[in-house]
């Protein structure tokens, strides 16, 4: 039995600064120490990944290894991972994470993500339902 192609398509790839933009506005965030994982809602059914890697982690050899390994993890569990998050890395340190590390963050990290949201978005929504008094005069 052979398994289906796991690709990284352009699709799921976050593009723009306004892209960007409106997943640090959302405020919605999970702290792994090395990394800080933003999330938002989009306007797609599928996952999308952002990376922000500073000059401050390291020079171009370090920084272009850290988001090979990230695209990878992600690509690796896009299809476990909820539907419709934008998700945006930012590297705050360089250290020697392992393809094991940066899987189970983005696991953990879009599942708690996904519940904050969630939360949030009923918080917000006005109540539906129930009856309100009809005036019968």
């Amino acid at each position: 039995m052979t398994t289906p192609p796991q690709r990284f398509p352009r699709a799921a790839r976050m593009a723009g600064p306004r892209q960007f933009a409106a997943v640090f506005a959302r405020r919605t965030r999970e702290d792994f120490g090395w990394a800080v994982l933003h999330g938002s809602r989009n306007e797609v059914a599928l996952s999308r990944l952002g990376l922000s890697v500073g000059a401050r982690v390291g020079g171009a050899v370090e920084r272009g290894r850290i988001k090979r390994l990230l695209r990878e993890a992600f690509r690796l569990e896009r299809g476990g991972l909820p539907k419709g998050l934008d998700l945006v890395v930012a590297v705050r340190v360089h250290r020697d994470e392992s393809l094991e590390e940066c899987r189970q963050m983005f696991v953990k990290g879009a599942a708690a993500l996904a519940q904050r949201l969630a939360a949030r978005d009923r918080r917000q929504s006005p109540p539906t339902g129930g009856s309100a008094p009809v005036d019968e005069s």
